[in-house]
């Protein structure tokens, strides 16, 4: 392979939306978690459920228009593919996500008598957002072959990923909630992290089975062994979780943000090897990166806005964090002068 622009450049585009749902999938799976985790909160600890997330979740989903972007601009053809198949569960994650930001502007400006509907929608919001983003990707990974056990194992993973994202939610409020809530927070993530483990490790062994290409890429010699570090690094980083979440004065001393850290390195791990195991495709065994990568002249008018572009999120998202790290307090407000919303 000749390593000119016409090559690089559709493999830049490549990293740049890898990197930003990796963003998504890690910064929006954590809010998407603490919603999932609402319902099984007293109602005075919703209000600081949701307000240690108020000030990330809105700007956690500019990842996903990222990444979407620049799937359009850049490959276009993998993008009417991608979207005619997964149009269902692209719409019902998008109905949940709006349901979700309506529900979080209103639950804190509503009656009291109407509070509790918000925050059960805000909650029902987050399930079908998390589902269809589990189903998107079981889809993915099998090519959007509509056969009955390509559909099972989307459905697997649509039912398995919220426990993933609900584990990210609970390691997230150990980390922004003290007393009971944080106890509560902790007693979560031990009864999600098995079911987690128990999920990524079926996906793991399947996902070989639904593809050829997969199987042949990580089970030949010597690949497999130099792939072996990342399946044996996350279950390092699941059993110190496992340690962390049944040990209540480790969390007391400090240390449980070893819980939220542990998910994300498996999420981050995950990565690598799903990169690896869909190159050089875009749409496995249909399309390749260069197959489905707009003209070389687009790209060079497309890549100097991404230079732009990019840098000022990374460095908006880090000033963000910055900014409003440590832990949460209830969120409060002003009553307006008018009627409340119903």
């Amino acid at each position: 392979m000749t390593f000119d622009w016409p090559t690089v450049l559709p493999l830049v585009f490549m990293a740049v939306m890898g990197l930003a749902l990796l963003a998504y999938v890690i910064l929006d799976g954590y809010d998407l978690g603490v919603g999932l985790l609402l319902p099984f909160a007293e109602e005075d600890e919703k209000d600081l459920m949701v307000a240690s997330i108020g000030p990330f979740w809105d700007a956690n989903e500019t990842w996903l228009v990222l990444g979407i972007g620049v799937l359009l601009i850049a490959f276009p053809k993998a993008h009417g593919m991608v979207l005619t198949a997964l149009y269902l569960p692209v719409a019902v994650m998008l109905v949940g996500l709006i349901l979700r930001g309506v529900s979080f502007d209103f639950r804190v400006k509503a009656r009291a008598a109407r509070k509790g509907m918000w925050n059960a929608l805000f909650a029902t919001g987050s399930a079908p957002a998390a589902g269809a983003q589990g189903w998107m990707l079981g889809s993915y990974l099998t090519a959007f072959d509509t056969s009955l056990w390509s559909r099972l194992f989307a459905l697997g993973i649509a039912l398995t990923l919220p426990t993933a994202y609900a584990m990210l939610g609970a390691g997230w409020l150990i980390m922004k909630t003290d007393g009971p809530l944080r106890a509560k927070s902790v007693r979560w993530a031990r009864k999600v992290l098995w079911p987690m483990g128990v999920a990524l490790v079926a996906i793991s062994m399947a996902t070989p089975m639904v593809s050829p290409n997969v199987f042949d890429k990580w089970f030949a010699m010597p690949q497999f062994i130099g792939l072996l570090p990342i399946p044996v690094a996350c279950a390092a980083a699941f059993f110190a979780a496992f340690h962390v979440t049944g040990r209540e004065r480790v969390v007391e001393a400090g240390y449980g943000w070893v819980v939220f850290a542990s998910t994300v390195l498996i999420f981050m791990l995950s990565f690598p090897g799903l990169a690896y195991s869909i190159y050089p495709f875009i749409v496995i065994d249909r399309l390749t990166v260069w197959q489905a990568a707009s003209a070389h002249d687009s790209l060079v008018v497309i890549f100097v806005g991404v230079a732009i572009t990019l840098p000022a999120i990374i460095v908006y998202t880090v000033f963000m964090y910055r900014v409003f790290w440590g832990k949460a307090s209830a969120l409060s407000y002003t009553a307006p002068a008018g009627p409340l919303v119903e």
